[in-house]
């Protein structure tokens, strides 16, 4: 089945962590034996051929590059300066994987259709995978001017926080709204018609940006407070205000957020249970929230930072989404259900956006 994968960091993973993303999964490990500087080294998920060969031709592909404050403990760039740069580096790593034939950007309804019509109908082995480009965090965005400049270059969705404080936002693990820089974005972003991504705003932010944002809104990869008690989470307080939104929420499979009690570099998904029936959970648990399937859908962020060591048991990579909806068969959705919850619900939101 055609898979729409609503948050992948594949910029990230070429331009930090050293993956050429054209190898197969197995290459890549193997090229990175020995190496212990990030955790999930050896553990990675995600190539250009696992996608295709799990019918992911359509995927948000991220920029990401946070800026930090002195005082912030978290890792990051001196300054907005350093960090829009990096994600201009970003960029032309997709355009570079746009040269090779790899990936096509999608920016409008005519590239949709056109992109779906070409994966459905080409026979060849090595089919160009459709990417949205969409920012993880703003604070690269040296000033609100810089939001129409990244929109010429391809920029379809954006995220004001990621983790902790943010020069638009607080995120994730913080606490405090969006300030009047946070509005100006917001206005910025509506009248751009970009989507708003509401991942991670942290709950005062998310509140807020409700108040003044009117535009498209989506939340590419996000799971339920309710299942598991975090602030990472949506509540089902804020799940009812994006399904009033008429927006989309993508699955992630980053396993602390898919069970209670993970501890970081000490639990894994074998011991803790962890497979893809928890995403099947949190699907379950919209689906009733909504009272239909028509909001909710597919956004991994797998090798978002992590890899197999802090996956479902049941992924070696990208390629075994594929079993997603055997499994929501066997908990009784309609076939029209599923196909809508892999690739439909987040189709038809861009149809309804991008008119």
């Amino acid at each position: 089945m055609f898979i729409f994968d609503a948050h992948l960091d594949l910029a990230m993973n070429a331009m930090e962590w050293n993956r050429d993303l054209r190898w197969p999964v197995s290459e890549i490990r193997q090229s990175e034996k020995g190496m212990t500087d990030k955790p999930d080294r050896r553990n990675n998920t995600v190539s250009f051929d696992a996608m295709r060969r799990g019918n992911i031709g359509l995927c948000v592909a991220t920029q990401i590059a946070r800026y930090v404050h002195k005082d912030n403990p978290l890792p990051g760039w001196n300054s907005p300066h350093q960090a829009w740069a990096q994600t201009q580096g970003q960029l032309a790593w997709y355009k570079a994987m746009e040269e090779e034939g790899e990936l096509t950007q999608i920016t409008n309804l005519k590239e949709l259709n056109t992109h779906l019509d070409n994966w459905d109908n080409s026979a060849s082995e090595k089919k160009p995978i459709g990417y949205i480009l969409s920012l993880e965090g703003a604070d690269s965005m040296i000033t609100i001017e810089h939001l129409e400049r990244s929109y010429e270059l391809g920029l379809r969705a954006i995220g004001p926080g990621h983790y902790g404080p943010g020069t638009y936002a607080h995120g994730t693990n913080s606490v405090g709204g969006i300030g009047q820089k946070g509005k100006e974005l917001l206005k910025e972003v509506e009248r751009l018609n970009m989507i708003l991504d509401a991942t991670h705003l942290c709950d005062q932010s998310f509140w807020e940006a409700m108040d003044v944002y009117h535009g498209a809104v989506w939340a590419s990869h996000n799971n339920c407070r309710k299942l598991v008690d975090h602030n990472r989470q949506f509540s089902d307080e804020q799940i009812k205000e994006l399904l009033q939104r008429k927006a989309v929420i993508g699955m992630v499979l980053d396993a602390w957020m898919m069970v209670p009690h993970w501890i970081r570099g000490k639990s894994t998904p074998k011991s803790m249970g962890v497979s893809l029936q928890q995403m099947a959970d949190n699907i379950d648990h919209i689906c009733q929230l909504a009272g239909n399937a028509l909001h909710v859908g597919i956004g991994t962020d797998l090798d978002g930072g992590y890899g197999k060591e802090q996956s479902p048991a049941d992924i070696d990579t990208i390629a075994d989404l594929q079993q997603v909806p055997q499994i929501l068969k066997e908990r009784g959705y309609a076939q029209t259900d599923i196909e809508n919850i892999m690739h439909g619900n987040f189709l038809r939101f861009l149809e309804t956006n991008w008119k």
